[in-house]
């Protein structure tokens, strides 16, 4: 059984105002070609199709494009919702696309039943978990301990009946512990949306969504495809890419990655503004047109530097000065914007500021819990 791993699609998302929908559009169809090549059994996409729970008209059609190619490549295809996509979104017409080899993850109703495909070594299980807290999972298991993001997936797992002599395969959406995450990702402060990966050993592959950077976790079988772009600076150093897992007989996976081009780099530079505008540092590589982050070093600011930049540096998404001033007083420059604070964040330091001490892990998740029933409400 060969399946192709993608998740966080993003679909919709702008970059510092940026739209990337052609860059996406383009991404999307290196994967058609990848899978295509590769022919797989499967394609799953572990949540986050949006980067919005009501998306854009624009990134609907680009998913219904996307969907109606891959779906020609006689592939069945798997896709659950995300933190960011609206479940029941995702899952409309469910029922009726299965037929079609579309398999879209429901609102999670406190069952996951499996779907199941054969190859030469027998059945493989298909099961979709989308992204869920605690509240969801009690909800439908009161008497099970589900006051951690652990206990509620344990619980969520328990009740799904695997039968570990056969192979099964888990497609999921959470932040699983010791995972590195970039600053493209939502955080939830003090860690209290942690899953560990023991929960998930009955699992011949878990197929997982939410962190940007491709890796393992706990183990081989245990793995985040990340994202098929980069969506902050802090992944400028990721390689981006397509995982291939296959399975053969019971205990045999091999995974393997195919990489991906961008259509533009996400490129950091610095230099005095003399340093960066002149022709021999920039003629000969594709910074005019990549998005850049420009660090100015110059003692003194340049005035309208940013305007002046983006006539070479078209691409231009932030600039920051680093220089005496900037060093001494700590202060961030520039056109950087400080990423948007969670209410639980909030929360999290007013508490702090009164208490003189932070939240225990315990108060961490009733408050969560206790905004997550709110925004339901």
């Amino acid at each position: 059984m060969k399946l192709i791993h993608l998740s966080d699609l993003h679909l919709g998302k702008r970059l510092n105002d940026f739209s990337l929908g052609e860059d996406q559009e383009d991404i999307l169809n290196q994967i058609l070609g990848i899978v295509e090549a590769e022919a797989p059994d499967a394609v799953v996409i572990a949540g986050d199709v949006y980067d919005k729970a009501i998306p854009s008209v624009e990134a609907v059609g680009l998913f219904d494009e996307f969907l109606v190619r891959l779906a020609k490549l006689n592939t069945q295809i798997f896709v659950i919702s995300g933190n960011h996509d609206s479940p029941e979104r995702i899952a409309f017409g469910n029922r009726l696309l299965d037929a079609a080899g579309l398999h879209l993850s429901p609102v999670y109703s406190g069952r996951v039943e499996p779907i199941t495909l054969e190859d030469d070594f027998g059945p493989v299980h298909f099961y979709l978990l989308p992204f869920v807290k605690p509240l969801h999972v009690r909800r439908f298991y009161p008497d099970d301990p589900t006051d951690t993001y652990t206990q509620a997936l344990s619980a969520a797992v328990e009740h799904m009946d695997i039968d570990e002599r056969q192979r099964n395969i888990l497609v999921t959406h959470q932040f699983v512990t010791g995972a590195a995450r970039s600053d493209s990702e939502e955080l939830c402060v003090g860690g209290a949306d942690n899953v560990d990966s023991a929960v998930f050993q009955v699992f011949d592959y878990v197929a997982l969504g939410h962190i940007h950077s491709p890796q393992h976790c706990g183990s081989e079988k245990v793995r985040y495809c990340g994202t098929p772009l980069k969506y902050s600076f802090s992944e400028v150093k990721d390689q981006k890419s397509v995982t291939v897992a296959e399975l053969k007989e019971k205990g045999n996976l091999t995974i393997r990655t195919v990489p991906l081009k961008p259509l533009r780099e996400l490129v950091e530079l610095r230099g005095t503004f003399a340093e960066l505008t002149d022709k021999s540092f920039y003629e000969h590589t594709t910074w005019q047109t990549d998005y850049t982050h420009l660090t100015l070093t110059d003692e003194e600011d340049i005035p309208d530097a940013i305007g002046k930049l983006r006539l070479i540096y078209q691409g231009l998404m932030k600039l920051d000065y680093d220089n005496a001033r900037t060093r001494s007083n700590g202060e961030i420059t520039g056109t950087e914007v400080q990423r948007a604070r969670s209410p639980l964040e909030l929360f999290a330091d007013f508490y702090a500021l009164q208490n003189n001490r932070p939240m225990t892990q315990e108060q961490l998740v009733f408050v969560e819990e206790l905004l997550s029933r709110m925004e339901e409400a």
